[in-house]
């Protein structure tokens, strides 16, 4: 099988979990941010992730990726049970997140900006949608301030470094790419229980944390 990805994507991110937390083999295939054609070609539009499977066929969309993966042998390990809680703290973060990650994103060293002109594609695509990405990192501290309020909060949800609430579940699955995408963010302040949970996951999916990029 092949999955075809973004690496900075946490959509992607996503799908790339289950192929960790079963073992499972899998191809990943970066796309470049501004080849348009190969999506199109595999599903008709241009997203990721997108799974080709064993058949050939192709399927988007990262949680019925995750689902089909999952129960494929009928044994599947994302079972658990949600809270609501965690996705409450999803949603707060996720509301203003994207303004201090994507000026990072669009200058990290990503082989979906293998070119300058898929790097220059990203950038104008979504400072159409966020405005000018010089003006948003001028708030970076503020935005790096409130992370680190938020990932205080999120300290106290978290039941076990293996599954937030105990037992894999689709928190999981929502939870984890939002810390991956955290790691690219110099100044970025983690509670134990976080980075414990975080580096845990990392190892559990095989999903390279940011780290080592970090501005």
């Amino acid at each position: 099988m092949k999955l075809y990805i973004y690496d900075h994507c946490p959509f992607c991110v996503k799908a790339r979990m289950i192929f960790g937390l079963k073992n499972l083999p899998v191809e990943l295939v970066v796309m470049l941010s501004d080849d348009e054609a190969l999506p199109k070609k595999l599903i008709g539009q241009k997203m990721a992730p997108i799974l080709m499977k064993e058949d050939g066929s192709c399927m988007p969309e990262s949680l019925d990726i995750v689902h089909y993966i999952d129960n494929k042998d009928r044994e599947p390990l994302v079972t658990g049970k949600t809270n609501p809680a965690i996705s409450d703290w999803l949603r707060h973060i996720n509301s203003y997140l994207n303004k201090l990650l994507l000026p990072r994103i669009a200058e990290a060293p990503f082989a979906e900006f293998a070119t300058p002109e898929a790097r220059r594609y990203f950038k104008e695509k979504k400072e159409a949608n966020l405005g000018s990405f010089a003006e948003l990192k001028l708030h970076a501290e503020g935005y790096i301030k409130n992370v680190n309020d938020d990932l205080r909060k999120l300290d106290k949800l978290i039941v076990k470094a293996n599954a937030v609430n105990g037992e894999l579940s689709m928190d999981d699955i929502h939870l984890f790419p939002v810390l991956r995408s955290l790691s690219l963010i110099a100044g970025v302040e983690y509670p134990s229980r976080v980075a414990d949970y975080r580096d845990n996951m990392a190892k559990q999916t095989q999903v390279t944390l940011l780290s080592s990029i970090a501005s």
